[in-house]
């Protein structure tokens, strides 16, 4: 269904596609030479194809105080979220997530007075992990709030798939498109010299280098879950580990990257210009920011601190932050990830790829 910023977003392609001077910044605007007019479909997927990296803005000739009054970082960015919003099932849900920062520290206090009230965790113990909550009921708990927001995220991406005429997907599609996420290609703004996202008057790799860090070191916490549930299950290796396993490693590195990554993530959102951003949305984004950097810090602590009175307090911390984060996956800012490759795989699509 139209809404006016999707049509504030088509009126400022048309003018885009008429000048067509930032056309090799970004795949959206590589996207863009496609078309001679622009429907609901393209918009949509241009929208998560586009990065925000801000270097149009700061190149364009249009921009205000000009009659045209381009602004086509936000023009895409209000779509964009509007696009998660409107494709993710209970997109009241959304709303509430991307309202506030204070929606995830509530979720995070609520689901951690639960742990105390009902798993009965103390919030002053010495005792190792597992002598306070076993592996079963971290299993028991933990599997339905992961699969079920899983459930919900790959509904909306089915949906999205449909609104942008996605076709089947060939494995050279996925692996070109994974590999453009994980090098995050298109924050290099066109030539390799990164965003403007930190300052107007300069490009930097700082914003992607966050990025990357923030996303490899979440993907390394993962793996070390993963690999502790198969050794667990497995190979009958019970819990808890040394620091040379293969789980310790992955998951203190993992650990580290991440707290890295968005604590710069969290600097950058403090120097960006709000006014290239989706409007009402910045709290939303420094709650989901700042709910990866708690996960993965109350994470290193809990690992530093095992053994001292503090670590029941740091256990309880923690995995109410995972609580939350896993409830919060399709409707918070953690969905743009699997729109935004999602995007990619249709643009490799559309390109003949």
């Amino acid at each position: 269904m139209p809404t006016p910023a999707l049509d504030e977003a088509k009126r400022q392609l048309a003018v885009c596609n008429a000048c067509r001077y930032c056309e090799g910044f970004c795949a959206a605007f590589k996207a863009m030479t496609r078309y001679r007019a622009f429907d609901t479909e393209t918009v949509v997927h241009m929208s998560n194809l586009c990065h925000n990296c801000q270097a149009c803005y700061h190149s364009c000739q249009f921009t205000n105080p000009h009659e045209f009054d381009l602004n086509l970082p936000r023009a895409l960015a209000t779509v964009r979220v509007e696009s998660w919003e409107s494709h993710v099932p209970f997109p009241g849900a959304s709303k509430i997530f991307q309202s506030s920062p204070l929606v995830a520290l509530v979720t995070v206090l609520v689901v951690a007075a639960l742990f105390w009230l009902i798993a009965e965790i103390p919030w002053a113990s010495s005792a190792t992990f597992y002598d306070l909550i076993s592996h079963e009921s971290l299993i028991l708990i933990f599997s339905p709030l992961f699969l079920l927001p899983l459930l919900i995220l790959f509904i909306g991406l089915a949906r999205y798939w449909r609104t942008v005429n996605g076709e089947s997907i060939t494995w050279s599609q996925l692996c070109e498109s994974l590999r453009s996420a994980a090098t995050l290609k298109n924050l290099d703004g066109g030539a390799g010299q990164g965003c403007n996202y930190e300052k107007e008057d300069r490009y930097s790799q700082v914003r992607r280098w966050a990025h990357q860090a923030t996303m490899y070191g979440f993907l390394l916490c993962f793996a070390a879950t993963s690999v502790a549930t198969v050794m667990h299950y497995g190979m009958g290796l019970v819990a808890p580990y040394p620091f040379l396993s293969l789980p310790k490693l992955l998951g203190v590195s993992g650990g580290l990257l991440l707290t890295g990554g968005t604590s710069k993530l969290i600097y950058l959102k403090t120097k960006a210009n709000v006014l290239l951003e989706s409007p009402g949305h910045r709290g939303s984004d420094y709650g989901f920011i700042t709910l990866l950097w708690f996960v993965s810090t109350t994470g290193l602590l809990l690992y530093w601190l095992g053994g001292t009175e503090l670590s029941s307090s740091m256990l309880i911390l923690h995995l109410a932050g995972i609580a939350c984060l896993f409830i919060s996956i399709p409707f918070s800012k953690m969905v743009h990830g699997f729109f935004r490759i999602a995007a990619l795989i249709r643009e490799a699509q559309l390109r003949g790829a």
